[in-house]
């Protein structure tokens, strides 16, 4: 058993949102990451594809979600489900947060660029 206190949770800026986690095979999970997006109204993340399955749950804002050309509008308390490898990319209206959870370690492919990268919210 592990007790991830807040004051050790990991918190990643990107231009577009903060990620805050709070459980990942770095902070003493096993197989499993948690953590908090927060996005700045009107911001985009960039086309991507993720190799494992993610589930999100909104807690306040609207996001709108492009799944493999299909756009998808959530709101506070709805929960979506996310396959592996399709291409996706999710944009705030007024902003969001919601609490992800993935499988860990998991690997991101952006579209655009084919770069391969391990989400340093998510090791």
């Amino acid at each position: 058993m592990s007790v991830i206190r807040s004051t050790d949770a990991r918190r990643t800026e990107t231009p577009n949102a903060v990620m805050t986690t709070f459980a990942s095979p770095a902070q003493g999970g096993t197989g499993l990451a948690l953590w908090r997006v927060e996005m700045r109204p009107a911001r985009s993340g960039p086309r991507h594809a993720m190799d494992t399955e993610q589930v999100w749950t909104f807690l306040t804002g609207t996001a709108v979600v492009d799944l493999d050309g299909e756009e998808f509008t959530l709101g506070a308390g709805d929960t979506l489900v996310l396959p592996a490898d399709l291409p996706r990319l999710m944009r705030s209206v007024d902003g969001f947060t919601a609490v992800v959870a993935s499988p860990a370690p998991s690997m991101a492919v952006n579209l655009d660029t084919g770069d391969r990268v391990a989400p340093p919210w998510i090791v």
